[in-house]
């Protein structure tokens, strides 16, 4: 098996089931402005966290609120295979959204990461 080459982060999404306290602490301890988009399971709030890294808050049933990071892959179907012989529990397999292709493991290691496909 050959070492990935390096994957950089594109994206950071927060994970809670309180999206308004969730806005008003991140707003108030960073600034962070939030715009809502409406999408098809509800509302999502965009951020702009700097850097050039995108950055939202999502509202769902979680047991705990969770940042999800997001790395971009060339290939999402080998990244989540890859991810997979190295110990990763699949969480989210390959799934298309109207940008691209996402996927999420759960590593061995207790934490979580999305990969990210965009479209070309």
């Amino acid at each position: 098996m050959t070492p990935a080459s390096s994957n950089p982060l594109c994206h950071l999404e927060l994970h809670t089931g309180d999206l308004e306290s969730a806005r008003a602490f991140y707003a108030e301890l960073c600034g962070w402005r939030p715009q809502r988009v409406d999408a098809r399971g509800g509302s999502y709030l965009v951020l702009d966290v700097g850097g050039g890294l995108g950055g939202g808050i999502v509202e769902c049933d979680t047991k705990r609120p969770l940042w999800l990071p997001y790395a971009e892959v060339l290939e999402i179907a080998e990244a989540t295979a890859r991810a997979r012989l190295l110990g990763a529990a699949v969480l989210l397999e390959p799934r298309e959204r109207p940008a691209g292709w996402r996927s999420v493991v759960a590593t061995p290691t207790g934490g979580e990461i999305a990969f990210w496909q965009p479209k070309r």
